[in-house]
Order: C-alpha cells, then sequence, then structure tokens
C-alpha cells in the first residue's frame, strides 16, 4: 500500500528541521551538501548542533508494537469506524485475511464484505463496492482491468482503462519478465476469468492503491487482485501527473500479488520497503519513493530497520536499504532473498532476516554490510545512485578538537538494527600529517553484534572506511589522520547489528519476535594526538 508521509511528522522525528528531514519539494530547491568535492565541516557541526531526542525512545512510542495492533485497525473497519482506505490498508486487509477464520457473526459477515472486490457492489456495508453495473473489463492474455462507466467511481476519459491495462502489463513484463520473479498465483477464475484482476475505484486522495489477498494456494502463497485509484486526479493527488502516479503506483501494488506467491505472511517491513524499492525499478525517473525518506534510516538511525508503523511509515522509508545492496550487488540481490523467503519446494522459507543474512554469505554476512550502509548514510551520493540529491544523513553530536581542546566522548544507547553517528573535526593547530585522531570505542559484547565505522572525510571528496576490530568484550580502537589541511571530519558510525529475537511473540517485527537486544550502551571517544 503507498501512503504520503507528512513533512511535519518527518520533521518532528529527526531533530525538529527541515535539513535534516527533507519533503519531496525541498528536494527540489535545497542544494545538497558538497558531497562531489568533500563535506563542508562548519556544514557538519552545524548539523550535528541540530535538536536531537532528548532520550531514545522506546519502541512501543514510534512502531506499532503488536501484531493485534494492525488487526485492531482491522476491527475498527468492521465495526464501522473506519474504512478501507485508511493507510497501511494491504497489510490491514492482510491480516483481516489471515484471521478471517477466526471471526464469527457479525464480525465475519463484515470481514467477507470488506475483502470482496468492488464488483460486490451496493451490499458493500463499508460502501466500497461499485455502486453502478460495471462496464466489460478491458484484457489482454494476463490481465483484466474492471472499471464502470458512470458515477464517482469512472474513468477520466474513455482510454484511460486502456492505459491502465497497457501500463499493469508493461509492470509485468519488467517484474516477472525481466526481473525473473514468479507470476501472481491464479485466483481460480475469480473475477470472470482466471486472469490477474484490477479494479478502479476512487479512493479519495489518501491512497493510491492496494493489494488483497483471496484464495489460499500451496504453503503460504496466495492468489489476490489491486485496487488503483480511478483517476489519480490532481485535486486528489497534487504530486505528479495522473500518468506518473498510475505507474509508480502498479509497481508497488503489483509487487505485492508477486509477494503472496512467495510468502503472504512474511514480516511487514519486508513486504513494504521491498514493494517501495520496487517503484524506483519501474519509475525512477518519478522519485515518488522519495516522500518517504525522512522516515528511512538516513534520517531517523535510530529506529529499527525491521520497524513497522501506521503512523510514521519507516517501512516505506526503509526500501533505501534494498536500494543500497542492490546498487552494490545487483538487482537480483532482492529476487534471492524473496526466493529464501518463500515457502515453496525448494525455497528458503525463512523470515525476512534470515532470508538477508542468508543471501548475504560470501558477502560479509548482514553485519557488516548492515553497518556500511549506516555509515554511508551520511554521505548519501556514496551509497545510492541518486544519492547526490538527498540532502546528508543524521548526525547526533559532533565536536571540533583543536590543539588546545584535544578529546571528547559521545555516548547512547541504540535499538536493534540502528545506529548513531558522532564527528570530530580537525580544528586550530591540527595542520600537519603528524596529528593524528585515536579513537576508543566501548560497545556491548560481541555475540550481540555491535560494530563501529570509522570515515575519514577529506576534503578532496575521498571517503576512507575503517571498521574498528571490537574484541569479545565489545571494545576497540583505531587512529586515523586529523589533519586539518587534508580532513574535513571524521565520523564514527555506532552500530547495534543485532538479529536476536523470541520469535512469536505478537509483535510487527521481524519474525513477529521481540528483540533481545534493544537499548545497548555504547560510547566512543576521540583524541587528539601526535606521532
Amino acid at each position: 500500500m503507498r501512503r504520503i508521509v507528512t513533512t511535519a511528522v518527518a520533521i518532528a522525528l529527526v531533530g525538529g528541521t527541515a535539513l535534516a528531514a527533507p519533503s519531496v519539494a525541498a528536494d527540489n530547491d535545497r542544494p545538497a551538501l558538497r558531497e562531489s568535492r568533500g563535506l563542508d565541516p562548519e556544514a557538519l557541526l552545524e548539523r550535528s548542533a541540530e535538536p536531537v531526542l532528548p532520550a531514545l525512545p522506546s519502541l512501543e512510542e514510534q512502531v506499532d508494537p503488536t501484531a493485534s495492533e494492525t488487526l485492531a485497525t482491522a476491527r475498527r473497519v468492521l465495526a464501522g469506524d473506519a474504512r478501507p482506505t485508511d493507510p497501511s490498508a494491504t497489510l490491514v486487509l492482510r491480516d483481516l485475511w489471515m484471521k478471517k477464520s477466526e471471526l464469527r457473526g457479525t464480525e465475519r459477515r463484515r470481514a467477507d464484505a470488506l475483502l470482496a472486490r468492488p464488483t460486490d457492489g451496493v451490499s458493500d456495508p463499508q460502501g466500497f463496492g461499485y455502486t453502478v453495473a460495471e462496464a466489460p473489463p478491458v484484457c489482454n492474455t494476463r490481465l483484466c482491468v474492471h472499471y464502470v462507466p458512470t458515477g464517482t467511481d469512472a474513468p477520466p476519459s474513455p482510454d484511460w482503462p486502456a492505459q491502465n491495462l497497457a501500463t499493469m502489463d508493461s509492470v509485468w513484463s519488467t517484474i516477472v519478465d525481466q526481473m525473473g520473479y514468479r507470476a501472481p498465483v491464479r485466483d481460480g477464475a475469480r473475477g470472470g476469468s482466471s486472469l490477474f484482476d484490477v479494479y478502479l475505484k476512487d479512493l479519495g486522495g489518501d491512497l493510491y492503491g492496494f493489494c488483497a489477498g483471496e484464495r489460499r494456494a500451496k504453503k503460504r502463497t496466495a492468489s489476490g487482485y489491486c485496487v488503483l485509484d480511478n483517476d489519480f486526479a490532481a485535486s486528489q493527488f497534487p504530486n505528479g501527473t495522473p500518468l506518473d502516479n498510475l505507474v509508480v503506483t502498479a509497481g508497488h501494488e503489483f509487487f505485492h500479488a508477486v509477494q503472496y506467491a512467495y510468502d503472504y505472511a512474511e514480516d511487514p517491513w519486508m513486504l513494504e520497503s521491498t514493494a517501495t524499492w520496487m517503484e524506483e525499478r519501474i519509475a525512477s525517473h518519478v522519485n515518488d519513493n522519495r516522500q518517504y525518506l525522512p522516515v528511512s534510516q538516513i534520517y531517523a538511525p535510530q529506529i529499527p530497520l525491521d520497524a513497522f508503523s501506521q503512523t510514521n511509515g519507516f517501512q516505506y522509508g526503509n526500501w533505501v536499504f534494498w536500494e543500497y545492496l542492490s546498487s552494490r550487488y545487483g538487482t537480483r540481490i532482492v529476487n534471492k532473498a524473496w526466493k529464501q523467503a518463500g515457502t515453496l519446494k525448494g525455497d528458503g522459507n525463512k523470515y525476512s532476516l534470515q532470508a538477508i543474512d542468508r543471501v548475504l554469505r560470501g558477502k560479509g554476512g548482514l553485519r557488516k554490510n548492515y553497518a556500511t550502509y549506516a555509515a554511508g548514510n551520511l554521505t548519501p551520493a556514496a551509497n545510492f545512485p541518486e544519492g547526490a540529491e538527498y540532502a546528508g544523513g543524521r548526525i547526533f553530536a559532533g565536536k571540533a578538537l583543536s590543539k588546545r581542546k584535544r578529546s571528547k566522548r559521545f555516548a547512547t544507547r541504540i535499538h536493534h538494527l540502528a545506529s548513531a553517528s558522532y564527528l570530530y573535526v580537525p580544528g586550530t593547530g591540527l595542520d600537519g600529517r603528524r596529528w593524528k585522531l585515536a579513537l576508543r570505542v566501548s560497545g556491548p559484547a560481541k555475540r550481540t553484534s555491535p560494530s563501529a565505522v570509522v570515515v575519514v572525510h577529506r576534503v578532496d571528496g575521498r571517503r576512507q572506511v575503517k571498521l574498528v576490530r571490537l574484541g569479545r568484550g565489545g571494545d576497540g580502537g583505531t587512529r586515523v589522520s586529523f589533519d586539518n589541511r587534508s580532513v574535513g571530519a571524521v565520523s564514527v558510525t555506532l552500530v547495534n547489528g543485532s538479529t536476536r529475537y523470541r520469535c512469536d511473540r505478537d509483535t510487527v517485527l521481524a519474525c513477529g519476535g521481540k528483540p533481545v537486544d534493544d537499548r545497548l550502551r555504547f560510547a566512543v571517544k576521540g583524541r587528539v594526538t601526535k606521532g
């Protein structure tokens, strides 16, 4: 499901300034930091002085704590207190569909109506069905687009249904034929044929589209159908043209149907983050997924990678993690991850983080890749193909050291699969090759997968990346150049790379589990030395 992240929420999450949390519009008129020519030390220190959260928020404050919360949203829909077009509709409908067998009486009847296609008509108690007779659908050999000829759900022109069909067919060709993903599971002639069905419906402007599971097949695979807004009218969707919004929505929603051919019960963050990543493959020129950057780990690194929130939408922002992996190892890395997450014979039948760890074997593993990704987020141009157009990432604090002020210590607590970055800038009196910065890191025990990544940001634009070797107790150190004529700044990214969970604890995190290693203590001390 594609939703809109408001700038106000995004700014609040990352410290109260628009610089740290760019909106789509701001991306167009605010110059990026001088990533290609080296970082500006004054700008870096200014970023580090931005207001930060006074204490690490609890997961319950930022993330939907339990899977029951999502089902509760579905129950509000059943009770008539919400509509199926509310944010996170795809996963709300998925959870409702998965739990439907447990419902009885009125709840069961309302669930059946809610999960019905728009052709259910006026009998739908939620008022979501078509109110007039459906026109003959527009079909090819694998897809059908359904619509009504009149009323609020009607397309804006006679050729718009055919445009939807052509767009969806192009998306199918890219994702299935070219990228090698599975085609959606056949629906057993629902919708009038066994072809994949897409419905055009006025979704009111808060929602671009959604995809709903429908018929279980082998293992945890299922067929489904998709609903797209009927016209993407500018009055409801002011950003982008109707065609651009159609293309990017079609890519996102169709990929949900593809995911259901692997595992419809996969972790929520993986479902939405990879669908948002797919938008870049389908419609890179549209850049619609940049609206989610403020809630990505570039600007909210303190929130875990596997976080899911119906309010804040971190799961959409973290498409950038897959963008990092695919730019480094090729786009098939995501396909391989879904193969490992899949449930059919020959698949890995793993939950999200297990699947990622498996495909990264031989490539440094998840811990190392996650650490370098987190450190690279400070300079997006180094991490992402289009990263030079993003503002620099979140710095938690920084300090200019000099010949007189030679040391500074930073300390924090970090959630699982999250990070915190700190900055040291060589100041007055530190001109000369003999000046060094000695760094000492204190982290949690090695079994919790801590990391520390030091990046020397040179004034000529080059980056020197060094992973600090941490001992069994989580301690380690290194020395790097600190000559103010050649070094603009040194960043230290402290990373809690833990993927240890107690699974099946009714959460919306990975494996439905409770993290074992949250709020771990980290500290780094930088000291200027000579020689």
